[in-house]
């Protein structure tokens, strides 16, 4: 186990590099010039050429990235070429509510989806096995930021139960917190609550007809300890499997609702960097969240060999 960590860890530094190579050079060849955004529409040619000197974006591209790698392993990511503040502070500023909203979605969705994936496998065929099925092509169908609309709609433009913007920490009170979260949290968790539920359901229906459950039945152990024990446990590699894939999923979900809430998060920020091309932002989060991703990745598969010893690596 130890060894397959160190293994993972290893690989996860060729991954994060070849990121940050595409990332970089992808930033660089795109349509657009941060110079000329920030010099303004009345600028000469001669003051956009004076700030591209100055960024350093007159530089080759190699020497460019040469430059930015050795700052980010010295743990600096450079500074905002639009606000000239530093990205780790941009970055930390943001972190609280992207990760509050990824937190609490993907918790909800858990705790949400299992129980009704377990609950239409138990009832194969039934009409509450249809209805949950149904129910989970249209979440899984509608696209996130419809969802949102309706119940901004619904909750806070007709109900007016609920704010339609904004995002306030924990910190400043719980009731505050809940009242500003819930909308995004229910609309980004829809489609993650109907994935994660269709998965269970389908994992759960493949180990109801093995032999111990057979027996477990024969020896008179109520259904519920069944599903939950028997047949949950056995089949727990591929609902592990779809809960990592679902966070991962999250760190793209989670822009669209930000920009949909106007949450302060990572999402908008990466939004306003694109806009105006502000290259160090843009590679840090996306860095970031590749980092987060395959840390992600390595901590499903550890839970795989937990989970079932026969998993060799």
């Amino acid at each position: 186990m130890y060894r397959f960590i160190i293994r993972k860890l290893i690989s996860t530094v060729s991954v994060i590099l070849i990121v940050s190579i595409i990332v970089f050079a992808m930033l660089r060849v795109a349509p657009g010039d941060p110079a000329t955004i920030i010099a303004g529409d009345g600028a000469t040619v001669e003051q956009i050429e004076q700030i591209r000197k100055s960024l350093g974006l007159d530089r080759p591209m190699l020497e460019q990235f040469t430059i930015w790698s050795g700052s980010v392993l010295h743990g600096d990511f450079g500074k905002s070429l639009i606000s000239n503040q530093p990205v780790a502070g941009l970055i930390l500023d943001r972190f609280g509510a992207t990760v509050a909203i990824c937190v609490t979605t993907i918790l909800f969705s858990i705790l949400l989806a299992i129980p009704i994936g377990a609950l239409a496998a138990w009832k194969q065929g039934a009409i509450i096995d249809r209805l949950i099925m149904a129910a989970s092509v249209t979440g899984f169908s509608v696209p996130v930021f419809i969802t949102e609309y309706l119940l901004i709609l619904l909750f806070s433009m007709t109900l007016r139960w609920l704010p339609v913007q904004g995002y306030v920490p924990l910190g400043d009170g719980l009731l505050p917190f809940l009242k500003h979260i819930i909308l995004p949290v229910a609309g980004l968790s829809t489609i993650y609550i109907a994935l994660i539920a269709r998965i269970v359901r389908t994992s759960i229906l493949e180990v109801l007809n093995e032999d111990y459950i057979r027996t477990a039945r024969a020896k008179g152990l109520p259904e519920s300890v069944i599903l939950f024990k028997h047949a949950m446990g056995n089949a727990a590699v591929p609902i592990v499997t779809i809960i990592g894939v679902t966070v991962g999923l999250l760190l793209g979900g989670v822009v669209i609702t930000e920009s949909v809430f106007n949450i302060p998060g990572l999402g908008r920020l990466v939004v306003d960097a694109v806009l105006a091309r502000d290259y160090p932002v843009i590679q840090a989060v996306l860095i970031l969240s590749s980092m987060v991703y395959v840390l992600i990745n390595l901590v499903t598969d550890v839970i795989y060999s937990l989970i079932d010893p026969r998993i060799q690596y």
